[in-house]
């Protein structure tokens, strides 16, 4: 008998495997169609098939390059850019892409140089995502524009109307979406932009249509099963929560977004040991302001750990003072530790306000209650005040109106709320609900008043500026209370996309 070495009989197996393997053309196509359907990584798999049997083909090469950006290596697409170049000259398009690869390797001034002659739609998106990589908000805006003015292209309306999103300016992303829905209606894309920006205009039936419609189109993709999740987070259905996250984890259970997912289900369970056991590995490098950061500091507290989340909620209060979540969990830690003196004078301000809730009014009672304070009577009595209940209506109608973009029924709920007593809170809310509505005047005053009672709080500075610059009333002032309100609050995303907002409309005449 005659017996092979292993190694002969692996090689000769996998040169069967080769000869036996998917024809190249047909790699090609299938790679075609994983593209169209969003499922990068399959297509990924594909085209390196292709380039095993024929190391040249120039279009695999440059869909390669392709599909590499979009899964974020931009290594990998520098690498098939340099084959794909060794047997094409480089044209505008292959430019383009080495700098969108640039861009991922932290490299915007490299990118920039590689498009300085571009005047694309295409080379104008690559210019807005150097000017964010930069800090530019408003040269990416600028950058947005000039793409815009020099034609269609999808991916141009689509970071651009997220951009808008940020900055809470949904009238002008919706006018993007509609853009985009004239040019590519049925395009992965394009349903998952109008499954977000439906969700944020509370119009979750829409939504929930236009995100199975973007599932349909790309099924191996989490992004429409995490927008559904958030749609029944909204409906307050926690298990309809608990099944589009374990479909998402089923599909990139590694994904942080699903991670993230992943503890907001466990605190919706109350399963805070879970929390702590996902979030302790990280804890040096969560920020305490971000979602992640409070759900660890609020286990801790709900594990027996209140000093600890003492600690963790001073820090986030510290960042950011306007934060009514942390400002009650700090409270809430205080009373937890046995310092119910300042467990009240910490949920006062809350407690205090018009639009104070049973929660607010329960935990300034139970304070005021464990510190002997007389108080206690007066949070318990307005628990249950007919004029406490009155308050709370409206606030939920302003709240509820704002949400969906009814800025009329907004004004009015806020203004009800607002003529029942002097509140900077209702009072802000004024203001931005009657700015949206076009009632410039009364939004600058209510803002006003607002700041005068809270003249340092970053929340009424935006206020006060956001109001004047939208109204086309006194935009030097405006922008420098937006310069403001983002100087306190620097990690504030909206603040800063609002202020590149109003930078890049008065740089722009």
């Amino acid at each position: 008998m005659i017996v092979f070495p292993r190694s002969l009989l692996i090689g000769a197996g996998l040169l069967l495997l080769a000869g036996c393997g998917p024809d190249p053309a047909a790699l090609l196509d299938r790679a075609r169609s994983a593209i169209a359907a969003a499922d990068d990584q399959a297509a990924r798999l594909d085209l390196l098939g292709v380039l095993r049997a024929r190391p040249e083909d120039p279009t695999a090469l440059a869909l390669l390059a392709e599909v590499q950006l979009r899964l974020g290596d931009g290594e990998g697409a520098i690498t098939a850019l340099d084959r794909l170049e060794a047997v094409r000259p480089p044209n505008p398009s292959s430019r383009r892409l080495r700098a969108e690869a640039e861009l991922l390797r932290g490299k915007p001034a490299a990118a920039l140089a590689l498009i300085a002659q571009d005047r694309s739609a295409q080379a104008w998106r690559l210019r807005a995502a150097a000017a964010l990589a930069q800090g530019d908000q408003a040269a990416a805006i600028a950058a947005y524009d000039s793409g815009l003015r020099a034609g269609a292209d999808a991916r141009l309306l689509v970071d651009y109307a997220r951009l808008l999103l940020a900055a809470e300016d949904r009238a002008g992303a919706l006018r993007l979406l509609t853009r985009l829905k004239q040019m590519a209606p049925k395009d992965f894309a394009t349903l998952l932009l109008e499954g977000d920006v439906l969700s944020l205009a509370q119009n979750s039936t829409a939504a929930g249509a236009a995100y199975r419609a973007a599932a349909a189109a790309a099924p191996q993709r989490i992004e429409p099963l995490l927008g559904q999740a958030g749609l029944a987070d909204a409906a307050g259905d926690d298990a309809a929560v608990e099944r589009w996250v374990k479909a998402a984890e089923a599909l990139a259970p590694d994904d942080p977004r699903v991670r993230h997912w992943r503890v907001q289900v466990a605190q919706l369970n109350g399963d805070w040991e879970t929390v702590r056991r996902m979030l302790a590995p990280r804890e040096s490098e969560l920020d305490p302001r971000s979602p992640e950061g409070l759900a660890y500091a609020e286990a801790l507290l709900n594990l027996g750990q209140p000093e600890q989340a003492r600690a963790l909620f001073r820090r986030t209060l510290a960042l950011s003072p306007q934060n009514p979540y942390a400002r009650l969990m700090l409270a809430e830690a205080e009373l937890a530790t046995g310092d119910a003196g300042q467990a009240l004078e910490t949920v006062r301000p809350l407690a205090g306000s018009a639009m104070a809730g049973d929660r607010e009014l329960d935990l300034a009672e139970r304070a005021a209650r464990a510190a002997g304070l007389p108080e206690a009577g007066t949070f318990a009595q307005r628990r249950t005040a007919t004029a406490t209940t009155v308050a709370r209506q409206l606030a939920g109608a302003g709240q509820a109106a704002y949400a969906r973009g009814d800025w009329a029924a907004a004004t009015a709920a806020y203004a009800a709320l607002s003529a029942r007593g002097e509140d900077a809170e209702v009072l802000r809310r004024l203001a931005l609900a009657a700015g949206k509505a076009g009632q410039t005047d009364l939004a600058i005053r209510s803002a006003d008043r607002a700041l005068a009672l809270q003249p340092n709080n970053p929340d009424t500075l935006f206020a006060a500026g956001v109001v004047r610059c939208d109204g086309g009333r006194d935009p030097i002032r405006g922008l420098a209370l937006l310069e403001a309100a983002a100087a306190a609050d620097p990690a504030n995303a909206l603040f800063r996309a609002a202020l590149a907002r109003v930078k890049a409309r008065q740089a722009g005449g």
